[in-house]
């Protein structure tokens, strides 16, 4: 059996990590750390979230550092402040309490002075946010001369969220590592460049399929109409009484309408999204850490980095634009060895994406039926009952009571009171639910009058189309790649910009300089008027009819 010690890990970091319960070593740590120990390799490691990343790194950075010298050996960057503190907590255990090794973080969102001042009473370690290290290089508040290590944590999600100019900047200002340790749950192209060109023959692992689903997750999807969405999200929650989860939507809107709905409704729930503060955000996760919200309902780049335990139910009430960001969001949950659910909730059109992330994951979805009003209801109702059997009586002073209690029921027999506290308890349930729709897609009304299959019909629209195509119009639009865009922020940027749905659009082919947009032909001048003429970063947006001929052969400006 493979242990700690027989890996390389030297006594003091094993009794820190025995005391933490740690006694055989993850698929990742086991293959990564004595290679990690030896210092001078490059490194990739690709595994999903919660397989023990951070150990396996944050060992060997920990035994590497020269305890004597106070000043940074070693850098840790990663996308979020969450995740940054989380690497500077995990680390702090790591060590021990009597451990000399001083960790640094710093971060957005908090005062700058304070992380300078910190960093000049001396430490071995920095964990850092891209956009507040460059800061401090800028400012000359950080020396990054003697760093020997650069470890890029969630390096998939950093490039996904724009930072690839940032990291590159950051290995340009670490020219004397001796390696590099690359972390990331995918291989997309970007990663791949950014290894060839600040890496030498690196050491690669791989735990798992690259881009493979954790085993552990049971990926499931619900089907019916856009117009259904929300009520089969609610359906979905109430089957599940014991959800702790997230649910995902595509854009801060969404998350913020649909978070005012379900807290009108009753139902324990918080939004995190760009437009919250520092503090507010704060807030948020702690109340979801310390469960006080049973739901957080979260944007892809608002949820970046968040690393809670025993998350049930992860919710894409839409699915994403960039199918690699669903491994992202199924990663919450299923993690440590825990089992978990991922649940989508999928209109007809939205088929063929569920067939593209299958194939990226490597693992069926199972279709599921949306619970009838009754099953909610027996479902709410057999939780009550388990829950009210598993109460503990013993601490407190029930026994006064009793006397007043059994003078109040005498003329009540057992079965009625059994009633009364179903109906205190099930009254809204019961009435919500008395004459619930059947929400799920059935095969023979999915026909139309001549018998053609709409799923059928809705799925063609999905493939590429022809630019004469009657019912949608292609737009050109002078934004590209080299804007910063991929494709899942530019859909969201048009999107904000113009305030539609994505259900209205069709292709989008984006290249270097330009893009088009298929966009459904009564709202096209909608979006035509939302985005011609303003301005992006110093720079006009053009967009128009794209088959008006009036960009044809034209530059950018």
């Amino acid at each position: 059996m493979t242990n700690f010690e027989s890996l390389g890990i030297e006594e003091g970091l094993l009794a820190a990590i025995s005391a933490l319960g740690f006694t055989e070593p993850t698929p990742i740590q086991e293959k990564a750390i004595p290679v990690l120990l030896q210092g001078t390799k490059d490194f990739i490691g690709l595994a999903q979230t919660g397989t023990g990343k951070t150990a396996a790194f944050g060992l060997p950075v920990l035994q590497l550092i020269n305890k004597d010298d106070r000043f940074p050996q070693a850098l840790i960057v990663c996308p979020t402040r969450e995740l940054c503190l989380q690497i500077t907590k995990d680390l702090g255990t790591f060590r021990g309490k009597k451990s000399a090794i001083h960790v640094t973080a710093v971060y957005g969102g908090t005062s700058i002075g304070d992380q300078i001042r910190d960093l000049k009473k001396g430490t071995h370690i920095v964990v850092a946010t891209p956009g507040r290290l460059i800061d401090l290089i800028e400012r000359k508040a950080i020396n990054l001369e003697k760093i020997h290590y650069v470890i890029l944590d969630e390096a998939d999600e950093m490039l996904n969220m724009g930072f690839k100019d940032d990291i590159e900047f950051i290995l340009q200002n670490t020219p004397n590592r001796q390696s590099t340790w690359l972390f990331s749950a995918t291989m997309p192209p970007e990663i791949r460049h950014v290894s060839k060109k600040y890496m030498d023959k690196p050491f690669e692992i791989t735990i798992g399929k690259v881009n493979a689903g954790n085993a552990n997750i049971d990926h499931q999807y619900y089907q019916t109409q856009h117009v259904n969405r929300y009520e089969t999200l609610k359906r979905i929650v109430d089957f599940n009484p014991g959800i702790y989860g997230i649910i995902f939507t595509r854009t801060k809107a969404d998350a913020q309408t649909v978070t005012e709905s379900l807290i009108r409704e009753g139902y324990d729930i918080e939004a995190l999204h760009g437009d919250l503060t520092q503090a507010q955000r704060d807030k948020v996760m702690s109340r979801f850490r310390e469960k006080s919200i049973q739901l957080l309902i979260a944007t892809d780049v608002a949820a970046r980095g968040i690393d809670v335990q025993g998350i049930t139910h992860v919710i894409n009430y839409e699915l994403p634009d960039d199918t690699e960001v669903y491994t992202h969001r199924s990663g919450r949950t299923g993690r440590a060895g825990k089992s978990g659910v991922s649940v989508s909730i999928v209109t007809p059109r939205e088929t063929y994406r569920l067939r593209q992330i299958e194939k990226l994951i490597n693992s069926r979805f199972h279709k599921m039926d949306i619970p009838s009003g009754k099953d909610v209801c027996r479902k709410q109702f057999f939780h009550f009952i388990d829950k009210l059997l598993q109460t503990d009586i013993s601490n407190g002073e029930y026994e006064a009571y009793l006397p007043v209690l059994r003078e109040k029921f005498a003329e009540v027999d057992k079965e009625e009171i059994l009633q009364r506290v179903a109906a205190l308890e099930f009254d809204r349930f019961l009435k919500y639910y008395e004459n619930a729709a059947d929400l799920n897609m059935r095969e023979d009304s999915r026909k139309d009058r001549k018998g053609t299959d709409r799923n059928e019909r809705s799925a063609g629209r999905e493939r590429p189309r022809a630019a004469g195509d009657g019912n949608y119009q292609r737009l050109f639009v002078n934004l590209g790649t080299r804007d910063g865009f991929y494709k899942a922020s530019f859909l969201q940027f048009i999107l904000d910009m113009s305030d539609l749905r994505k259900d209205v659009l069709g292709r989008i082919d984006m290249k270097e300089m330009n893009s088009w947009v298929e966009i459904e032909s009564g709202v096209a001048n909608k979006m035509i008027r939302a985005l011609d003429g303003k301005n992006f970063r110093g720079r006009k947006i053009r967009m128009n009819d794209a088959e008006s001929g009036g960009t044809r052969g034209k530059n950018r400006e």
